[in-house]
């Protein structure tokens, strides 16, 4: 036993021996009794080593229980993966990974409980409290404790339970780790690629959003706007609403002496009439906003302006490229179609910040 520095015994007190200060309370006159704590009355496993044997195997069955959980957290990671085009594989993939992982925690606090509730020693004490830093004597009680502690508690004699605990907790952070394999984009197509490729194509005609109606170039007045997709967009079955993204237009109708066109660019409109991307180049949003007296395009999010007479070039704000522009033509029936695909990623230009595309 520890000594004090005035050679006496350090001891954990009982209930009965509690002394506590009121401090700068104000003493009550009329208050009850303190009644004190009931009679300690001993559990079966006290008194029943067979009993505290199976309460031993049934805990350790729970934290082999959170274990098997937790890998199955793992593994129904795997098996049901999120697939991009299936919106019920979401709900599959949420539904077996948050039941794997619920389960792990859940069995794993119940199975530390019950060792706590039915095993570990549960003697009422009462800690002395001492000033922050304790005397020697105090230190060397404090290792007698924790030897005391770890006696009654059995956590260095049960080492089929010590074990299983471990293992339990070892295992519960694992599906979290497993989680961050969505931030590898290693398995994820080039998003450059999947920027560069929309459904336009030469010949697909101009159709209006959400109609699917085509458009004569003679109903495209001046000061006019459509919002336009291909043809063909809105009978797709899948992954429709991710080509839309991409190939959204904006159709004007400009004076053709108000377009200043470069020399590769002449033949990309008719008649005054220009196509760009409705996809803001800054962090995509719609650029939906069409002034018909400047001819500038004001993307509603972060202020982007484009001026639509020069290329849509960005004449203020975040935008850091002009929109780009979609070659336009007729057919032999006057409908307006693409001459091509657009020349250029549509979108965000993130990837001008790495230097490893040229337009």
């Amino acid at each position: 036993m520890a000594e004090d520095e005035h050679g006496g015994q350090l001891r954990t007190v009982t209930s009965s021996e509690r002394q506590v200060s009121t401090g700068t309370s104000l003493p009550v006159t009329d208050g009850f009794e303190n009644p004190g704590l009931p009679e300690h009355t001993p559990r079966i496993t006290d008194t029943d080593p067979s009993a505290a044997k199976r309460i031993e195997r049934l805990i350790a069955v729970v934290f082999w229980v959170s274990l098997a959980a937790s890998i199955f957290a793992v593994v129904a990671y795997f098996v049901w993966p999120i697939n991009r085009d299936d919106f019920a594989s979401i709900r599959l993939n949420n539904l077996f990974l948050g039941v794997g992982i619920a389960t792990s925690m859940l069995t794993l606090g119940v199975g530390i409980a019950a060792w706590g509730k039915y095993l570990m020693q549960d003697h009422e004490l009462v800690e002395s409290r001492h000033i922050t830093k304790g005397s020697p004597a105090t230190r060397a009680r404090a290792v007698e404790i924790f030897a005391q502690a770890n006696e009654e508690s059995g956590f260095g004699r049960r080492t089929l339970l010590r074990n299983s605990l471990i293992g339990a907790v070892l295992a519960l952070p694992i599906p979290g780790i497993v989680l961050f394999r969505d931030l590898y984009n290693g398995n994820n197509p080039d998003p450059v690629e999947l920027l560069s490729e929309t459904m336009w194509d030469k010949g697909i005609r101009l159709v209006r959003d959400p109609t699917g109606t085509p458009i004569l170039a003679s109903e495209v007045t001046i000061g006019s706007v459509f919002h336009v997709i291909p043809d063909g967009l809105i009978d797709l079955e899948h992954g429709m609403l991710e080509e839309k993204a991409k190939a959204v237009v904006l159709l004007m109708r400009l004076p053709q002496d108000r377009l200043i066109e470069s020399e590769q660019r002449k033949s990309w409109s008719y008649n005054g009439i220009v196509a760009y991307s409705k996809v803001c180049t800054h962090v995509g949003c719609p650029v939906a906003l069409y002034e018909q007296q400047t001819h500038h395009l004001l993307c509603p999010c972060h202020q982007s302006q484009f001026d639509v007479t020069e290329h849509c070039k960005v004449i203020f704000g975040p935008a850091g490229r002009p929109l780009p522009q979609l070659p336009i033509t007729v057919d032999n029936d006057g409908y307006l179609v693409a001459q091509s695909d657009f020349h250029e990623p549509v979108g965000p230009s993130f990837w001008d910040r790495k230097h490893d595309y040229n337009i």
